[in-house]
């Protein structure tokens, strides 16, 4: 996702262009962007992709299975960061990464995209480092299971381990917090996470740079 010119109320009502990038995709994309609404104010890098879960665990996991996790997950947000970054350093934008609570939480059955995502949040550790001095904030969030297609639709990682389980999709989404130790009882909303987005993208949260939050219901709880 990317923005221009927006303040953060009006960033809620706009939708922009996104894409899941691969290979020479995100420097199109970015220079399209720049075309056409004049410059990049805020770069949202929640592109990811993974063959798994992979019940056989990390033997189960084949090179084309880590190159293809890697190529989306971490270097589409290498390659639209790289071609992002002269614009958003002279308009003092703002990067923030979608990662994952797996990033520190080991999962056997999704090391590609548990370590993957791991690569991700340091990225965003050492682009802070570097261009925060530049007057370009870079944060990461990361979520807990999100109530999207991946979870609700037909196909995706809910059906694969509801299969697994032998219960229903739905039964196995109303279990899943109190499963993973939830403290909420609940799993998290899209709009939640974009709400956290605008927050760090927006005027209130200037002296935010470097930083990974965690929004999953209390599922991690190491301090």
């Amino acid at each position: 996702m990317i923005a221009a010119s927006a303040a953060p109320r009006s960033l809620q009502r706009q939708r922009h262009p996104t894409t899941r990038a691969r290979d020479g995709v995100p420097g199109q994309l970015i220079e399209w962007a720049i075309a056409e609404l004049g410059g990049i104010d805020l770069l949202v890098n929640n592109v990811a992709g993974t063959a798994g879960p992979y019940p056989g665990g990390f033997l189960s996991v084949s090179d084309e299975d880590w190159r293809h996790t890697l190529d989306l997950t971490l270097f589409s947000a290498i390659r639209a960061t790289r071609a992002a970054l002269p614009g958003l350093i002279e308009r003092e934008g703002h990067i923030v990464n979608i990662a994952s609570v797996n990033a520190r939480r080991p999962v056997p059955h999704l090391a590609d995209i548990s370590a993957a995502k791991a690569a991700l949040v340091n990225l965003g550790k050492t682009l802070a480092e570097e261009f925060g001095p530049r007057g370009v904030r870079v944060n990461t969030i990361s979520p807990g299971p999100v109530r999207t297609a991946v979870w609700t639709e037909p196909g995706g990682t809910g059906d694969t381990l509801a299969r697994r389980a032998g219960v229903s999709r739905e039964e196995l989404l109303d279990g899943l917090p109190a499963t993973l130790g939830m403290s909420t009882g609940r799993i998290t909303e899209p709009a939640e996470v974009a709400a956290l987005v605008v927050f760090l993208a927006s005027g209130k949260a200037p002296n935010i740079n470097g930083s990974d939050l965690v929004i999953d219901g209390g599922l991690r709880k190491e301090l």
